[in-house]
């Protein structure tokens, strides 16, 4: 009898056991309550060593100075190839971060079939997290899109704004819309269908003040883009007077969300991308700088909830192939005379192809192409589940990562 009562005793403190440990790899493999996903558009690991160098220079030193996010304690490099080349666009390389899938360039939100996906936005809404998708050029644009759309086309814009409206997501910004009255000028204005599905939407951070307290889904869009298609993006210094910064849409977003309930958060630098397609470097740079200033919105946020945050901040492709060094010189990049040559032309050096190699060559940077690389892209990671992030991966894998599978 006294082994029998044993026996079931060793079996239920082994059941019990199996329980726990069941549970606490449960529970670890959770996605954190607060996650942050940063995707600098077009931002290889040269924009980033450039990045650094031009830091290092404005401190006086050869190098040493680094961005807040290179500074996290997990790193990786990612592969970008899209299903059909390997050279990926801006919305297969979106897709595949969003929803774990590769798909074929141009494609947005869909396979290689046109078969509808899930992102990972899509996946955490149903989960209870608030979302928030933004950037700091259009809202219906490439990256920002595959959380949220799905079409054969990503240029698709009028179509993807309609697929915004039935999201459900609580928080979306960025500079404008796409196709603000469709393909051919004659539907609907792009607020007001947004309007209509329940949607606030507010034309810069004035507007947005005024009705934050009142809605519970918005639009945050730049006030200067109102009622019209977004204007290209010029730098900071030409843009008008108002511009929201990534760092305030970001601090806007956050403040809409709260963080009493689980969120998501995706915020894309994409101005970093279009810089880099005019191989215009000092651009580049200042943008790369203000994307590692929302990333410091966030890792400010981080300390306050260590245990609970995910920041992963990464890139959807390499842009424009740019090179620290050219012609076989061993000579640091002359950041003394781009500054002063950019300042001195309006933040514009608004050249032609062979006056631009002439002003790079001279100060020691190359690009080799104004469309996007194969080249992989870095990773950064901080926070609950960070060490996920090292080595080399394929950008298939962020979302699984960050959910913690």
């Amino acid at each position: 009898m006294k082994k029998t009562f044993a026996s079931i005793a060793i079996i239920i403190l082994a059941t019990f056991s199996l329980f726990c440990i069941s549970g606490c790899d449960k529970k670890d493999n959770m996605p954190p309550k607060y996650v942050f996903l940063f995707i600098g558009d077009g931002m290889g690991v040269n924009q980033v060593a450039a990045t650094n160098a031009y830091l290092s220079y404005k401190s006086g030193k050869i190098g040493g100075e680094l961005l807040g996010f290179c500074q996290f304690p997990y790193s990786a490099f990612c592969t970008t190839y899209s299903n059909d080349n390997g050279t990926t666009c801006s919305s297969a390389a979106g897709t595949a971060i969003a929803t774990g899938h590769k798909t074929n360039n141009n494609y947005l939100g869909v396979d290689s079939e046109g078969n509808d996906l899930e992102s990972i936005a899509c996946e955490l809404k149903k989960q209870g997290y608030r979302i928030g998708i933004m950037s700091n050029v259009p809202i219906n644009h490439a990256t920002p899109a595959s959380f949220y759309g799905h079409s054969g086309s990503r240029s698709d814009y009028y179509s993807i704004t309609n697929d915004l409206t039935s999201s459900g997501f609580e928080f979306f910004a960025g500079s404008g819309f796409l196709d603000f009255y469709g393909k051919d000028g004659d539907l609907k204005a792009s607020d007001e269908l947004v309007k209509e599905s329940g949607y606030a939407v507010a034309w810069g951070k004035e507007e947005f003040d005024s009705i934050k307290d009142t809605c519970s889904q918005v639009v945050l869009c730049q006030a200067y883009n109102k009622g019209k298609e977004p204007e290209n993006y010029d730098i900071a210094n030409i843009a008008p007077e108002g511009n929201m910064s990534l760092e305030e849409t970001l601090a806007a977003c956050m403040e809409f969300i709260g963080d009493a309930e689980p969120f998501f958060i995706m915020c894309e630098g994409g101005t970093i991308d279009w810089n880099c397609h005019a191989n215009n470097t000092m651009a580049t740079v200042t943008t790369v700088i203000d994307f590692d200033k929302a990333i410091s919105r966030a890792y400010e946020f981080y300390l306050a909830h260590p245990d609970e945050t995910l920041i992963v901040v990464t890139a959807d492709h390499e842009t424009g192939g740019l090179a620290l060094g050219c012609n076989g010189r061993y000579a640091s990049v002359d950041w003394e005379s781009l500054e002063n040559r950019w300042i001195a032309d309006g933040y514009k050096m608004q050249y032609n192809k062979d006056e631009l190699k002439e002003i790079y060559d001279n100060a020691n940077v190359s690009w080799s192409s104004t469309g996007h690389t194969g080249s992989p892209v870095p990773v950064y990671a901080i926070g609950k589940g960070a060490e996920k992030f090292t080595g080399t991966m394929d950008n298939t894998q962020i979302k699984g990562k960050i959910l913690g599978e």
